[in-house]
């Protein structure tokens, strides 16, 4: 007895409910897989975002720890100012290496997202800017010509987003002021590629925040000197210091929570999912019992009937696994494009990596479950007696 072909016809007998306990396996594998790619994709996206700050030290006004990490990845949270002399201060530090003053501002564009309205964040900075992100490569155009012209350089998306090139001119919203673009950068998958840089004097005198800088970037020639160095700029009362392990740890933390609770969404749709393929096979065999206890009386064992439900458990299970995962990667991008829309500050590149591992994994998971969830049923059929089993049945 082949007991594979015997239990997909077992299985086409009763289509509905089959496919019923296959999408259910489905869309539970697809949701684990979903979230499982989320989470590592999130991750990775994050770490290549800090990575590419190109500083191992932020140094921002007082305020919450966690704006300072959304003004560092998205120029978010609530902006505070700080004077410039801090930087001026800081520079002199033998330790550092490379240092960059930076002034984040944000202008509400009327015009943007099709008439609702929108952010548009602008930068002010140096050319010390360039020094600590070298990578950074200029599609056209070209740096700025003084330290304070009407210039500005957009990032990759925001020139295509506001189709300029160079030699436009732009318009900042609220502000009587022209400026012409200078350069645009090549796309860096960052959040620079939103971003419209300034000169930092220009954005100075634009958003009239005369010798007020928001952030300070330092990279320094040792990092093992990091520790020291944070402490020492601890004494100064306007100021925090945030390092990329902060960042990192923060953000990371408040994840933490999210990620408990998607994982036990997606434990309870697989549990779920389980105990309908359970009731599946057990409503086949219980219709089934005259058909198990004539395979009995013409010989079947207990071990074969017992391997004819496993399989059909097993098979289910397997179908629904296939499915799911196919779901979660053919919808990866439709799912990566509305966590983009829910979370406000998403890093840069892919949030949802299925890797083929982790697709193997949750397939091997799903015929593990499977192969659990057909113990009790084929058990249940095993232990039929022939006889018993045709008399119920009339």
């Amino acid at each position: 007895m082949n007991l594979f072909i015997v239990s997909l016809k077992n299985l086409r007998h009763k289509r509905i409910r089959t496919a019923l306990s296959v999408g259910g396996v489905g869309i539970a594998v697809a949701v684990l897989v979903s979230l499982l790619g989320f989470d590592a994709g999130y991750q990775e996206a994050l770490q290549t975002d800090i990575d590419r700050m190109g500083y191992q030290v932020l140094v921002t006004a007082k305020g919450c720890p966690y704006e300072a990490a959304t003004l560092m990845l998205k120029g978010g949270g609530g902006l505070r100012y700080m004077d410039q002399t801090v930087y001026e201060k800081i520079i002199s530090d033998k330790r550092i290496d490379k240092i960059t003053p930076q002034l984040v501002a944000t202008a509400f564009d009327p015009e943007r997202s099709e008439g609702r309205g929108g952010i548009t964040l602008f930068m002010g900075i140096t050319s010390s800017y360039r020094e600590l992100k070298p990578w950074m490569k200029f599609h056209s155009g070209n740096w700025f010509s003084s330290n304070n012209a009407a210039e500005v350089i957009m990032g990759y998306e925001v020139a295509e987003l506001e189709q300029r090139s160079v030699g436009d001119n732009i318009f900042i919203p609220g502000h009587d002021n022209i400026l012409k673009v200078a350069g645009i950068f090549e796309r860096t998958g960052t959040q620079d590629d939103g971003i419209i840089f300034m000169p930092l004097g220009t954005t100075q005198k634009i958003f009239e925040l005369p010798e007020k800088i928001t952030g300070i970037g330092i990279k320094l020639k040792d990092l093992t000197q990091l520790s020291a160095f944070e402490e020492d700029l601890y004494n100064e009362p306007a100021i925090q210091v945030i390092s990329m392990a902060q960042v990192k740890g923060t953000i990371f933390n408040l994840m933490s929570s999210a990620r408990i609770l998607a994982n036990a969404i997606a434990t309870v749709a697989v549990v779920i999912a389980a105990i309908g393929v359970i009731n599946t096979i057990l409503m086949s065999v219980f219709e089934r019992t005259r058909e198990i206890g004539v395979m009995k009386a013409l010989g079947a064992s207990q071990g074969e009937v017992f391997c004819l439900i496993w399989v059909e458990t097993t098979l289910v299970c397997f179908i629904g696994g296939v499915i799911g995962s196919t779901l979660a990667v053919i919808g990866g991008r439709l799912v990566e494009y509305l966590f983009k829309q829910i979370l406000p500050y998403a890093p840069s590149g892919r949030l949802i990596i299925i890797s083929p591992i982790l697709l193997l994994s949750s397939l091997a998971g799903t015929i593990i479950i499977g192969l659990l969830a057909g113990l009790y049923p084929a058990a249940r059929a095993a232990a039929m007696r022939p006889v018993e089993a045709i008399r119920t049945s009339d």
